[in-house]
């Protein structure tokens, strides 16, 4: 085989058991990419896609984020991104609104949420995209293309957790998201595409 996935102890980390004709490493949460960049490095011949939740790649393992964004290997990261750490009950993740009430703040959420995408495009990653779970073959085409590029490619996959968000459902996304014509034409027109974030989300 010659596709290795590595994923952290979470939900999102699962995605590699349910695909046949892989290997995978499961590590620590928040750990995802320090074993990724250790295996490219040690067999650069492999596909290496490394799949992590929004906790884990942008709160315990961002410091790995950005780190793995400079090095610019060519690996592929997938962040299921549900705006909440869903395996450990619904606390606040990085990602998740201002003002969101949750049992471990009842009273809202007092932090700005963190926006990966423009973190990846503000630290030049090469490839960065966002996805969303409710359009799959959308979702297929942009995993496709980030796992055949050459170099750090980023995608954050707009993905409800219907446990625990009970504001960023499927409804919530349906009538915000809308696909890209085309992709950005260079960095600033990236970065503005990377602010919206509310009543409009665009994904591609």
């Amino acid at each position: 085989h010659d596709v290795l996935m590595v994923g952290g102890i979470g939900q999102a980390a699962k995605l590699p058991q349910y695909l046949s004709d892989i290997n995978y490493f499961n590590g620590l949460h928040g750990r995802a990419l320090p074993p990724a960049v250790a295996i490219k490095i040690a067999r650069p011949e492999l596909t290496v896609i490394a799949v992590s939740g929004d906790g884990c790649n942008y709160g315990e393992g961002g410091n790995h984020f950005i780190h793995t964004i400079r090095k610019n290997l060519d690996i592929t990261i997938l962040t299921c991104d549900n705006q909440v750490y869903g395996l450990t009950k619904g606390q606040s993740a990085p990602t998740t609104d201002k003002g969101v009430k949750n049992p471990l703040t009842p009273a809202g959420n007092v932090s700005n949420p963190l926006n990966p995408i423009v973190l990846a495009i503000t630290l030049g990653a090469p490839f960065v995209a966002r996805g969303y779970s409710g359009e799959m073959d959308h979702l297929k085409a942009i995993l496709k293309e980030a796992v055949l590029f050459k170099g750090t490619a980023i995608v954050d996959i707009l993905q409800p957790c219907v446990s625990f968000n009970k504001i960023n459902t499927y409804q919530w996304y349906n009538q915000r998201v809308y696909k890209l014509e085309r992709p950005a034409d260079g960095r600033r027109d990236a970065l503005e595409l990377a602010e919206f974030w509310g009543d409009r989300i665009p994904i591609g």
